[in-house]
C-alpha cells in the first residue's frame, strides 16, 4: 500500500506538499500510533490523510494532527474528506485522544466538520496557516 500511496502523492495536484509527503512514505517516518489513511474507490486511491505527532509546524505540544488531507479532483463533492476525517477521529479516540488538530489555509471548510478556529500558526517555510481543533467524543 505504501507504494500506491507514493504514486498517488507523486501524481496529485497539491504541488506544495508532494516532496514532503512522499518523503514520509519513502522513509516510513511514522512511529507508534501515527498512520496514513486512504480512501479507495474501484481499487484506486482517491484521497488520503495522515494522523501524526508532528506536522510542518514547531508546535510539539499540539497533537495528534490530522494532516495532508487531499482528495482527487474527480472525487471532490462526495464527502470523502469528511469520511476520512471521521475515521481518523475514531482512530484517535481509540488511541486515547480527546481532540485532534487540523492545519489549513481554508476558512469555512473544517468548521463544517465540527472544528473550531484556534489561532494562526507559522509553518517551517514561514507561511501562515490556521489551526483548527475538534473535541472528539
Amino acid at each position: 500500500m505504501a507504494n500506491k500511496l507514493i504514486c498517488f502523492v507523486e501524481n496529485f495536484s497539491w504541488v506544495d506538499v508532494k516532496e514532503h509527503m512522499s518523503g514520509i512514505f519513502r522513509a516510513w517516518a511514522l512511529t507508534d500510533w501515527e498512520t496514513p489513511f486512504a480512501a479507495i474507490v474501484n481499487e484506486q486511491i482517491v484521497g488520503m490523510l495522515f494522523v501524526m505527532k508532528t506536522d510542518y509546524y514547531s508546535l510539539l505540544e499540539i497533537y495528534p494532527w490530522i494532516s495532508g488531507i487531499f482528495v482527487a479532483e474527480d472525487y471532490r463533492g462526495h464527502r470523502i474528506s469528511e469520511k476520512l476525517i471521521d475515521f481518523a477521529n475514531a482512530y484517535a479516540k481509540k488511541n486515547g485522544f480527546d481532540r485532534t488538530y487540523i492545519p489549513s489555509e481554508h476558512v469555512g471548510l473544517y468548521e463544517k466538520y465540527g472544528y473550531r478556529y484556534v489561532k494562526n500558526i507559522v509553518n517551517y517555510g514561514n507561511g501562515k496557516d490556521r489551526l483548527y481543533v475538534k473535541e472528539i467524543k
